[in-house]
């Protein structure tokens, strides 16, 4: 896919023709829709099989890549049980984002929290408890 990006903006360079701005092929929109509809059902497409943990993550990330806002992917991907964060967790959490480096919204999809991303280290230090939308007061100085 890579491949195909860097070759059409070549072409558009050379040829002028900016006026695909934006624009994805008929391959994309394809896949981005079999993507969109696999995490709402659940379901991977050809075998009918209920997706894998890894496979959530793997068409999210995917998905971001190609341009999808978060907001249209949470819409589309049913909202998934909360995980427990055990040690367990917390290590696989590690290995798994060593391997592929997910995007840190994409963990979200798999019932992950924040908490448990901070916990494997993946998020800075813990936020001020503070409300939704609040600013931290301003310091003075001493």
């Amino acid at each position: 896919m890579e491949k195909r990006r860097a070759a059409r903006a070549f072409n558009e360079a050379l040829l002028g023709g900016g006026a695909r701005a934006g624009a994805v092929d008929g391959r994309t929109e394809r896949r981005r829709k079999r993507l969109l509809e696999e995490l709402a059902s659940g379901l991977a497409r050809g075998s009918k099989r209920e997706l894998k943990p890894i496979e959530v993550l793997s068409r999210a990330a995917e998905l971001l890549e190609l341009g999808e806002p978060i907001a249209s992917i949470r819409k589309a991907c049913p909202k998934p049980r909360a995980v427990e964060a055990t040690p367990e967790i917390i290590e696989g959490i590690r290995a798994i984002h060593r391997a592929y480096t997910f995007p840190i919204a994409v963990y979200g999809f798999v019932g992950l929290s924040a908490e448990a991303l901070r916990e494997a280290g993946l998020v800075a230090g813990p936020r001020a408890a503070r409300g939704p939308g609040k600013r931290a007061a301003p310091r003075r100085a001493a």
